[in-house]
This record gives C-alpha cells, structure tokens and sequence, in this order.
C-alpha cells in the first residue's frame, strides 16, 4: 500500500500507550489497531486531528507516501 502509517511511531517518541491514545483520542484501541496496523481503507479528519492534538504533531508525521515498485515487463 503507498500510504504508510507512522502512529506507533509518533506512540513511541511520546512513550504512549496504543490503549492510552485510544482513549485520550475517543476511539476504540481495535479501530486505532486497524489504523495503526496499516488496513484502515480511510480515517476522518476529526480522528486525524485528534491524534494530531494528542500527539502534539502534524499529520505528515503519521501518514507518508512510498510509491509501489514499478516492475519492468518480462523480457525487457
């Protein structure tokens, strides 16, 4: 997947618990384990901002793109 997510990432520099965050940002530690984990097909912005203020840092420390390896055709 090219978006990548960085929370646990952003719960380690703040030595935070996922349990701890979850319920700081007002979601279920499942739902930010879904996130967290890299399979949330989207997130709200209300949640992102939550983080962000929780967190006390910008949504470009928890989501970055990594572009998908392009492979060349077979025989080239």
């Amino acid at each position: 997947m090219p978006i990548v997510v960085d929370v646990d990432v952003m719960l380690a520099r703040r030595k935070m618990s996922v349990g701890e965050l979850a319920d700081r940002v007002g979601i279920t530690p499942a739902n930010l384990a879904v996130l967290k984990n890299g399979r949330a097909r989207a997130v709200r912005f209300s949640t992102l901002d939550a983080l962000c203020a929780v967190l006390d840092c910008q949504p470009g420390d928890l989501l970055r793109h990594v572009p998908e390896e392009v492979t060349a055709p077979a025989g080239r």
